[in-house]
């Protein structure tokens, strides 16, 4: 086990190197830089451009370097946590992620634990009482969350919570606690926004690993172990848990490796629509505007996350599943 965690690690690396290569050669390959979308927006606007003034932040950044050193620059700055530089923001990208970061972690966990939460049961029920009138309404109601777009349930639920509650429409906390240091009554302003985003953003989730878990348990119910497992007198939920559950979260654990690169996206149309202040709009205005330093940290802590993930959930998966083994014993 340790041997091959460690040549997993050790295989990260070099990973990691060709991902940042591609990412930078990705964000490059618009025509021009941020700097250029700059003058053509100022033109746009009829204001006038002070060239020399350009042209000394094109030479500051590094922009007018060739671009293996430009990449050489920006690779090797981030193994000392230095990711470069936002444009768009004035900021270095560490200043301009800050509470943006937290606050997409904790609605991502919030999210998790409630579709964890509400998917489970249901999964459990609508397996073991198949064509009951319980497993048709709540089917329905799977497919109601299946087909519902997320940026529209987001709209119902501000209004909803706007009428019911009194909760502010838009944003993660009242506005007198925006870019003020936290406190108690910070936190409890979040707590009482987060709701919303985690059963907007959950939902489809929900539904989605309902179905997935419903068709995974009624495959392993129907195995002979289960059914000489009730021959033994094995109490029903006893036996349900014990065994097919288990083995029906096989893919709960493989999902990790695409769980944890969400936690930084996040549900970028929601949070626009939400106004939350969160990493997703930040990286799509990244984008647009070609800010390359802020866009490229954002991508590579995907591909961090990503790699992580995939190696948590392997290792998870060997421990939670028997048949799985991380060295072949086929030699034998």
């Amino acid at each position: 086990m340790a041997r091959y965690i460690l040549n997993r690690i050790l295989l990260m690396i070099p990973t990691l190197i060709f991902i940042s290569f591609v990412v930078f050669v990705i964000i490059q390959l618009p025509p021009g830089d941020y700097l250029e979308s700059y003058i053509s927006e100022l033109q746009s606007h009829g204001e006038s451009i002070d060239m020399a003034e350009i042209e000394r932040l094109r030479a500051q950044y590094g922009l007018d370097q060739p671009f293996l050193l430009q990449y050489v620059t920006w690779a090797s700055g981030m193994l000392v946590g230095d990711f470069g530089y936002s444009f768009e923001y004035g900021l270095p990208v560490t200043d301009v992620v800050g509470d943006r970061l937290f606050l997409t972690v904790i609605i991502s966990i919030f999210t998790i634990i409630f579709t964890w939460m509400i998917a489970f049961p249901i999964g459990m029920y609508t397996a073991t009482h198949q064509y009951s009138w319980g497993d048709y309404g709540l089917t329905l109601l799977g497919f109601l969350g299946l087909a519902t777009p997320n940026f529209l349930l987001a709209l119902v639920m501000l209004y909803f919570a706007n009428v019911t509650f009194g909760t502010s429409i838009g944003g993660l906390m009242d506005a007198e606690y925006i870019n003020q240091p936290w406190s108690w009554g910070k936190v409890v302003s979040v707590l009482e926004h987060l709701w919303i985003p985690v059963v907007v953003i959950g939902t489809s989730g929900t539904a989605a690993m309902i179905r997935r878990l419903r068709a995974n348990l009624l495959d392993e119910l129907d195995k002979p172990y289960v059914t000489t497992g009730r021959a033994k007198g094995v109490p029903p939920f006893k036996l349900l848990v014990k065994y097919p559950l288990r083995v029906s979260l096989n893919f709960f654990v493989a999902d990790i490796g695409s769980m944890l690169p969400s936690i930084i996206s996040g549900a970028e149309i929601v949070a626009v629509v939400l106004s939350l202040p969160t990493t997703g709009p930040i990286l799509i205005a990244a984008l647009q505007s070609q800010d390359m330093y802020l866009a490229g940290s954002f991508l590579m802590f995907l591909a961090l996350l990503t790699v992580i993930g995939v190696l948590i959930s392997d290792l998870a998966l060997a421990l939670l599943d028997p048949r799985i083994r991380l060295q072949g014993e086929g030699a034998r």
